[in-house]
């Protein structure tokens, strides 16, 4: 297996992919502010909440809905904010994702890295992070 990396490199790529998991995942989880409403846990994320209120017209009054889901459109985001967060957060575990799998390959392709390159990507990281 022919490699483009120093094991600086190496480590580098395993360490760039890891924190880009980490990072994806943390994204794509609905506890990023956990609390309580009506005497029930919540929970909700750029994206994604758990346990939220509802208002059921037929009782007139809000209840709540104890399952996690998405929001129904990116309009239904509760602020700005949160679509920005969402927006920014999601470019950036997607840059992160990509430079981390360029680095993986130049573990085991030869000439695929340079010292330019490297450079370009820790830059991206830098963006992405």
């Amino acid at each position: 297996m022919a490699s483009s990396l120093t094991c600086a490199g190496v480590i580098w790529a395993f360490l760039s992919f890891l924190c880009a998991a980490a990072s994806c995942v943390g994204f794509f989880m609905p506890y990023w502010l956990l609390g309580s409403q009506l005497e029930k846990s919540v929970s909700f994320g750029t994206f994604r909440r758990c346990s939220y209120p509802v208002r059921d017209e037929t009782r007139q009054m809000t209840v709540m809905v104890e399952q996690c889901g998405r929001y129904a459109s990116f309009q239904a985001i509760p602020s700005a904010e949160w679509r920005i967060c969402t927006v920014v957060t999601g470019l950036g575990c997607g840059l992160l994702l990509l430079v981390a799998l360029t680095a993986l390959m130049g573990c085991c392709v030869s000439e695929l890295i340079s010292r330019t390159v490297g450079r370009v990507a820790g830059g991206i990281q830098f963006l992405g992070g």
